[in-house]
């Protein structure tokens, strides 16, 4: 069998991976889903190590995964993402120096972040991309969490730049299209041509409502356990949240108003080229109301994205994991043919 590789993606109502090969034509072996309980975990966050352990090793032990190497996928709204233009250097060097460059622009020390530069583009000695930082203490937590049931973080990567990479599946390697994932709490915004992130935003918006969030923690509790996964041997029927989540009016109108706002401010940059197409996926999207408003605001069309679109699978999953799982899937696809 191909190696392979897990994309997994810590978020506040479950754990969930995704397993592909790393070959030239990447397909999707298997993947799952734990529900976390009430406070284990945040977006990207792990709260209470021991839940968010024990959701782990369900989870690898119902999906049976091949692999315990991981990327793990972090888009918490903590998260600083921002474009940045500094002196092009050596790699090495890059690392080194951008420490002590950015600290005004970090909500903590350096010394306590975790910092990445995707370079974009580069005029005479100019250097620009898009400048990722996180909270390191955040990274070390979901690291040290794997490991205590065995599992190898072999790279982190933000999940905006997995929606960018998926997105290349879909398009032209010269179009210019906006990848929308839409959470429960919340929601990335990637530009992209070709696979290549050229501006990205994490959201912090509301889409589901409290009553939903508590009939869903209701529904989970009286079907534990409430566990997805798929392999070649055996499937499990997703005990979808569709049924039980509502979309909140003022929730969805955010929603909508925030991406238009965001796409405008895009397209109001120096040499900024539009966007052709907008790709929405994430669980959110499933939420009553949703595709209505986006289209009612945002005047590129619009198609919303499902795993199976992206990737070849055996088994694909169905309802909400198949919508959550895109990002996931892209993930791991960081790691085709490195």
């Amino acid at each position: 069998m191909a190696k392979t590789i897990v994309g997994l993606e810590v978020t506040e109502e479950s754990v969930r991976a995704a397993e592909i090969t790393l070959g030239r034509k990447p397909q999707l072996v298997t993947y799952g889903e734990v529900p976390l309980p009430p406070d284990a975990a945040r977006d990207s966050e792990v709260l209470d190590v021991g839940s968010v352990a024990v959701a782990l090793r369900q989870l690898w032990t119902g999906a049976r995964f091949k692999s315990r190497n991981v990327v793990l996928g972090v888009a918490s709204r903590r998260i600083l993402v921002r474009e940045y233009t500094t002196q092009a250097m050596r790699p090495d060097l890059m690392r080194e120096a951008l420490p002590y460059q950015v600290q005004d622009l970090l909500p903590v020390p350096a010394s306590q972040s975790v910092l990445d530069f995707y370079p974009l583009s580069q005029e005479g000695d100019q250097v620009s991309g898009l400048l990722v930082a996180a909270v390191s203490e955040n990274i070390e937590q979901i690291v040290e969490t794997l490991s205590r049931v065995k599992v190898r973080v072999r790279a982190v990567d933000l999940t905006a730049f997995g929606l960018a990479r998926v997105s290349a599946r879909l398009t032209g390697p010269d179009e210019v299209v906006s990848t929308v994932f839409v959470g429960d709490h919340t929601t990335q915004f990637a530009v992209s041509r070709g696979g290549v992130p050229l501006f990205v935003r994490l959201l912090p918006i509301d889409v589901a409502t409290s009553a939903g969030r508590r009939q869903t923690a209701q529904t989970v509790e009286a079907n534990e356990p409430a566990l997805a996964y798929a392999n070649s041997n055996v499937e499990v029927a997703m005990r979808t949240r569709g049924a039980s989540r509502a979309a909140s009016s003022p929730g969805v109108a955010d929603l909508a108003a925030r991406l238009r706002s965001t796409l405008a401010f895009y397209a109001s940059r120096p040499a900024a080229q539009p966007v052709t197409r907008m790709f929405v996926t994430g669980a959110g999207a499933a939420a009553d109301g949703v595709l209505t408003a986006l289209n009612s605001v945002i005047d590129v069309p619009i198609q919303v994205v499902s795993v199976d679109d992206i990737i070849t699978t055996s088994s694909a999953p169905a309802g909400e994991l198949g919508l959550n799982l895109v990002g996931t899937v892209g993930i791991a696809l960081g790691e085709v043919g490195r």
